[in-house]
């Protein structure tokens, strides 16, 4: 694994859609176990892989606290199926704009299908913190 540069705003690949994925194949775990190195050395609990310069549909999360084991999350080609309509505001923060923080209001939970790690389809619904950071690394 190795450390990835995390673009910061306002560079213009930000602003760009990301393309899906077919596979997930060695080259791709590369990128993803890069990415998580990267997203904790920042350190941060989510990374979306535009953030390294790289436009490809993948996002890694992890939002286990400092004395907990690691739990990564590895989403590629994630997809919002269902958000709830009830709401809740976290204050939220972005690797790629360093220093910025600021309180926003998202569905409080989500439902969501993706390829994990092994490329195998899953699905997932989220509450909390959790619902919070897939829906915030989607919108990259």
């Amino acid at each position: 694994m190795s450390q990835r540069k995390i673009v910061i705003e306002p560079d213009p690949i930000l602003r760009e859609k990301s393309n899906i994925l077919e596979t997930v194949d060695d080259e791709l775990r590369k990128l993803l176990d890069d990415m998580l190195e990267t997203m904790y050395a920042a350190p941060g609990i989510g990374l979306a892989a535009v953030q390294v310069g790289i436009l490809k549909r993948i996002i890694v999360i992890d939002i286990s606290k400092d004395q907990e084991k690691k739990t990564p999350l590895f989403l590629v080609n994630p997809e919002i199926i269902s958000r709830s309509k009830k709401t809740s505001v976290y204050e939220e923060g972005c690797l790629s704009l360093p220093g910025h923080f600021a309180e926003i209001e998202r569905p409080a939970e989500c439902h969501l299908k993706y390829l994990d790690y092994s490329g195998k389809e899953k699905t997932l619904k989220a509450s909390g913190l959790l619902a919070t950071c897939i829906q915030h690394e989607i919108d990259h």
